[in-house]
């Protein structure tokens, strides 16, 4: 070749590929997958090591929640007015007013024992509307479903009486038994008692 510019020698320059960018490219790629994949592994070793996730956790507490829950709207066992044996006595100074008192409980389903006068102890000695009196084990059986009729009466219990009978005692402050319509509500409620709210902090 002639001219100004002319090539001498037995070897000839080579063009130079340009670098292909798109294998740089594929490995950022690779990269970025490979640390997503040790991240994930990573968190799941976490949460094996501090025993689950947020979600079990919730699951956990609701179900106890509504264990409690279930647990606490249980009704209660209680006697029934035909099998609890009253004796009505008489603390005031108003004539017959135990004999009134017994014939309308007897009308509510309950048995009546002995109608008399109160003893010395609680003769004219109760302010209140009355004492209902029973044994000790009585006090969450027998004398809450009595008290029921009575409301505002005192529950007492006597560890040294025996047998089963209450005393229905009657104050300076009785006007009647509770309307039965209001009683019969109240004795509703005492057999089936509302479940107990869940504390926020737990449920």
């Amino acid at each position: 070749m002639g001219g100004q510019y002319r090539i001498t020698g037995d070897r000839y320059p080579r063009m130079r590929r340009p670098r292909r960018r798109g294998k740089l490219v594929a490995l950022g790629v690779a990269s970025v997958a490979v640390l997503g994949v040790g991240g994930w592994g990573t968190l799941q070793l976490i949460d094996v090591f501090t025993g689950g996730g947020d979600s079990a956790s919730a699951v956990g507490t609701k179900a106890a929640c509504a264990a409690k829950a279930t647990t606490a709207a249980a009704p209660k066992t209680l006697p029934a007015p035909g099998t609890i044996t009253v004796n009505v006595l008489n603390a005031t100074t108003r004539g017959g007013l135990a004999q009134k008192t017994a014939d309308e409980l007897k009308k509510r389903g309950f048995k009546i024992g002995e109608v008399a006068n109160a003893n010395k102890e609680y003769d004219k000695k109760v302010k209140g509307a009355g004492v209902l009196l029973g044994p000790a084990t009585a006090l969450d059986s027998s004398l809450p479903v009595l008290g029921t009729q009575l409301a505002g009466a005192e529950r007492r219990t006597d560890p040294a009486r025996k047998g089963v009978e209450l005393d229905l005692i009657i104050g300076d402050g009785f006007r009647e038994l509770t309307k039965k319509a209001d009683a019969d509500r109240a004795l509703t409620a005492l057999a089936e008692p509302k479940p107990t709210p869940a504390s926020k902090k737990n449920c």
